[in-house]
């Protein structure tokens, strides 16, 4: 696509526009601005420095740790308190650390480097970013209260149940994680959206920085990924709170589901965790190496390869439970070979290293870093992934040494080069070129000198997660090491950071684009504005700073692509999936409470859960749904035109006309998400199924009645309602969406009271069995995403009536009509298991 910009634009009408879009995209001033803020720069800072202050937690946390067991006997800590620090640390660094600062790195670079104004849900970031925040203070909370969890980070069952934890430290966990991962399931459908719909024109699929595939194929892995987790943690807080018995083995519950479940999710985590780190060792290696990046495409298919096999080690976690042989080969086999893929990108970088002009800066160095210490773990995690030495070694500190080896090495070196490679972006200014070199010296042999004698002392026998040791084990010295080498390990952390911190202030002013780089984050100026570039740029190259040298300049002028900001909206454009080609203009939200207010009330609503008063989190529940619905009004533009100049020669449709609108986008990505928490709850049902001799158990049995066929009777009818309505608004407009979504929501209500005695005359109390209990949650599953559907299709024919939906903006009857689908077809899917399965058994 040629650029398209005016043949002329007078300096006065130049500045003009500057300032203009200043004012529109800008914060807020004072302490108001930053509540309110929503810009992704300040919400991609927050999630940074958020992650770091969990970083030095979490590390101060290990530090105890390391204390006790620097020698035999150590009483720097009691076994409880050592159970906590523990439980705190790891749930710190894996949840509330790795993978919302790499969101955080996604959140600030990618519409920059994808020649974007901002992410396309400006809103959803903010909110998610607050749970974050709330959700960790949430976990951390339970310390002020005395109910700390000690049920270390994965909070393995029966340890964790009401019967042998029956205090509120597990209940602290389940519900404070859960709310912080509303995080990373945002920040996954909002990326996928922006990644896939929001580049600049020109930069098709092939052209993509290997940053955003790497956040691509990680926010997938995170859709798909996080359900799991999500719904084993929802599980068995509904066993604590309300009796049911999942994991209850005397009535037909099974502890190793939430093991399954687990680490569904955990081994998955482990690439969502390096994935986006490869992605920036990427940027940096081909610009340190100043020649374009060997190899791309290999690269490109080894992030996919590694994210689809990821999802197939999990039961390599559960070599020692007793799996059947069988089973043991393959999963040893898959886990020996997503070695190949992650093989492919080391030796793509030493390529482009090799082909290149190596330049040794700070970034690098951390790179180097990140080279021994990564194929380092590597080469143990094949060694772990054979059964026979997994069993030898399994809860030893070999295994602590391994996951450190990989998540430090795969993970905080490249994020430390990110760091510095970034940091003049953000900051304008450089950092000390002889303090980061110390604080990367202090790091790298601090690490090594604390990990890798525990390779030794697990060799020799000492477990994991064990308080004390005794002397006669002899791997005192070795402990004494690792302690030390801790503390030189953390104090180089604090050195990074101290350096990173001091550079907004203290550091040498840079010019733009210091490191020579070639895409087009390093186009913006200084201070980045809060809009980025003043005309989107069109790009024809995967390094377009290389291939074009004044483009950077262009950008700045206001004379391109969205360079009048004259509807005084916050837009951006949105460009087709695969060619990079100009679909839409995408008006975005700008500052709001409603964030803040949205994550405020489902932290009252937990706490009012965790305290036992019921009452209260369901009216505050009653307020969030309203919080919602206001928020939702507030989207959309009942004036919008059909279509808008986006700039010279060219006229785009607004987003709510275009059959690509990011909102429909993020409903298929909801849907997925939604789809893998289903399937998990399925996969449950069928597992608890093969552990018991009698399913369902008698006299339990909820078959397929009179009722139960009219309740499914009802829920076609929802469908062919919603499925009416498109065709109905093309006749009347939106006044005439009211009737069929209001059959729908009427037949839907009708559908959850069918149901609803079917299931009660056929099944028990959720405590008597797992069966009774599995097959409630099932139900209740589905009865909410009916009432949702009701709520969201009543919601629409109101807009509908006030002018917000209509011929001319469908998007969002689109979006309720295929909720309807999704919810009937899920419905289908559950009533068969629930009803007709029983049959068959």
């Amino acid at each position: 696509m040629s650029e398209a910009r005016m043949d002329t634009l007078p300096p006065e009408e130049n500045r003009r526009r500057l300032e203009a879009l200043a004012r529109i995209w800008d914060n807020a001033p004072g302490w108001r601005g930053q509540l309110t803020a929503v810009n992704h720069g300040t919400v991609g800072l927050r999630f940074i420095a958020t992650g770091f202050a969990f970083l030095l937690a979490g590390g101060a946390l290990s530090m105890f740790i390391r204390l006790q067991l620097a020698w035999p006997g150590n009483q720097v800590l009691d076994p409880e308190r050592y159970a906590q620090f523990v439980t705190l640390h790891g749930t710190t660094m894996m949840f509330l650390f790795a993978v919302p600062i790499m969101e955080g790195f996604a959140m600030y670079l990618l519409p920059k480097m994808l020649g974007a104004r901002d992410l396309p849900f400006p809103r959803l970031g903010a909110f998610g970013y607050w749970c974050y925040l709330f959700g960790g203070l949430f976990l951390y909370s339970g310390l002020l209260f005395g109910e700390a969890p000690d049920g270390g980070w994965f909070m393995y069952v029966p340890l964790t149940d009401a019967t042998y934890s029956p205090g509120r430290g597990v209940d602290f966990w389940l519900i404070g994680v859960t709310f912080a991962e509303i995080a990373a399931v945002t920040a996954a459908v909002e990326l996928i959206v922006m990644i896939l719909l929001c580049r600049a024109p020109g930069m098709d699929i092939r052209r993509m920085p290997l940053f955003a595939w790497a956040m691509l194929v990680t926010a997938f892995m995170i859709a798909f990924g996080f359900p799991p987790l999500i719904l084993g943690s929802i599980l068995l807080e509904i066993q604590r709170a309300f009796g049911f018995v999942f994991f209850d083995v005397a009535r037909g519950g099974d502890p190793l589901l939430w093991q399954h479940l687990f680490w569904l999710f955990g081994h998955p985590e482990v690439y969502i965790i390096f994935l986006p780190a490869a992605g920036v060792v990427s940027m940096v290696v081909a610009t340190f190496a100043r020649r374009p990046i060997v190899g791309y495409l290999w690269i490109v298919l080894a992030l996919v390869t590694t994210g689809f096999l990821s999802f197939g080690l999990w039961v390599h976690h559960m070599f020692a439970v007793g799996i059947p042989l069988l089973a043991l080969a393959f999963f040893s086999a898959a886990s020996m070979a997503v070695a190949i893929p992650t093989g492919i990108q080391v030796f793509a970088w030493l390529a482009t290293l090799w082909a290149g002009r190596p330049w040794l800066r700070v970034p690098m160095l951390y790179l180097v870093g990140f080279f021994i210490t990564f194929v380092g773990g590597g080469l143990t995690g094949v060694m772990v992934a054979l059964v026979p030495f997994d069993w030898q070694v399994h809860d030893t500190h070999f295994v602590v040494a391994h996951l450190h080896y990989v998540l430090i090495g795969g993970l905080m070196f490249p994020m430390f080069a990110g760091l510095y490679y970034w940091l003049p972006l953000a900051s304008g200014r450089m950092p000390s070129e002889s303090l980061s070199r110390t604080a990367f010296w202090m790091v790298f042999t601090g690490f090594h000198l604390t990990f890798l004698p525990m390779h030794l002392t697990g060799l020799l026998g000492m477990t994991r997660r064990a308080y004390s040791y005794p002397e006669q084990l002899g791997v005192h010295w070795l402990n004494l090491l690792s302690t030390a080498a801790g503390f030189v390990l953390a104090a180089g952390t604090i050195a990074i950071l101290v350096d990173a911190a001091l550079c907004f202030r203290h550091g040498r002013p840079g010019r733009r684009n210091p490191w020579r780089a070639g895409t087009l984050e390093w186009a913006l100026s200084h201070p980045v504005p809060a809009y980025n570039f003043a005309s989107l740029p069109v790009v024809a190259d995967r390094y377009p700073l290389w291939r074009d040298r004044g483009l950077a300049a262009r950008t700045m002028e206001a004379d391109g692509l969205l360079g009048d900001p004259s509807s005084g909206r916050r837009e951006s454009l949105g460009t087709s999936i695969l060619g990079g080609v100009p679909e839409q203009v995408i008006r975005l939200s700008g500052s709001s409470w409603q964030p803040l207010l949205c994550a405020l009330t489902i932290a009252v609503l937990l706490a009012c859960f965790i305290a036992g008063f019921y009452l209260g989190s369901a009216l505050m529940l009653v307020v969030l749904l309203g919080q919602f619905c206001t928020w939702a009004w507030t989207t959309g533009d009942r004036h919008a035109p059909a279509t808008v100049q986006a700039g010279p020669r060219l006229e785009l449709p607004v987003q709510y006309a275009c059959r690509n609108a990011p909102g429909w986008w993020a409903l298929v990505v909801s849907l997925l998400i939604d789809g893998s928490l289903f399937a998990s709850l399925v996969f449950a049902y069928f597992y608890l199924w093969l552990g018991t001799d009698a399913w369902p158990p008698a006299p339990m049995h909820a078959g397929a009645g009179a009722g139960a066929w009219a309740a499914l009777a009802l829920l076609g009818v929802c469908w062919i309602a919603s499925a009416t309505s498109a065709r109905l608004m093309r006749r009347g407009g939106g006044r005439a969406l009211a009737l069929p979504l209001g059959v729908a929501a009427l037949a839907g209500a009708g559908f959850l009271w069918m149901q609803w005695r079917a299931v009660a005359s056929g099944t028990g109390a959720p405590g008597e069995h797992a069966y009774a209990s599995v097959v409630w949650t099932l139900a209740g599953f589905h009865a909410v995403h009916v009432a949702v559907a009701m709520v969201v299709g009543l919601f629409v024919a109101a807009r509908g009536q006030r002018g917000y939906v209509g011929v001319e903006r469908p998007l969002e009857q689109r979006i309720a009509a295929a909720l309807w689908a999704y919810v009937a077809a899920q419905g289908v899917m559950a009533w068969g298991v629930i009803h007709l399965f029983p049959e068959w058994a």
